[in-house]
């Protein structure tokens, strides 16, 4: 599991404003951007782990510990999911595993 309180962002502001004016991002929590492709972590305050995946839920790049003042992206992803930086080590999930959103 790597979160389990979800936050979509599914339309244009939302997907927009993401995680900026934040101070943080608890780990176990994850935000969904969709449909995304391409992050950027301007005017961030923290870093964060980053995947993005396909529209069936293959990871399809990761990144870790992204700081502030930078851009990152994966053509063919469906969707960005942000979550605390070093949540992706801690659950060693990796390229061309699957994500899925499960009902507890």
């Amino acid at each position: 599991m790597i979160a389990d309180r979800l936050e979509g962002a599914f339309d244009s502001q939302s997907r927009n404003r993401g995680l900026l004016g934040r101070e943080g991002l608890e780990r176990g929590h994850a935000l969904i951007i969709a449909p995304g492709s391409v992050v950027h972590t301007f005017f961030m305050r923290f870093p964060i782990d980053i995947l993005f995946v396909a529209r069936d839920g293959r990871v399809l790049k990761t990144r870790i510990a992204v700081p502030a003042r930078r851009i990152t992206g994966s053509l063919t992803a469906f969707a960005v999911i942000e979550l605390a930086a070093h949540t992706l080590e801690h659950s060693d999930t990796r390229r061309d595993d699957r994500v899925a959103v499960v009902a507890p």
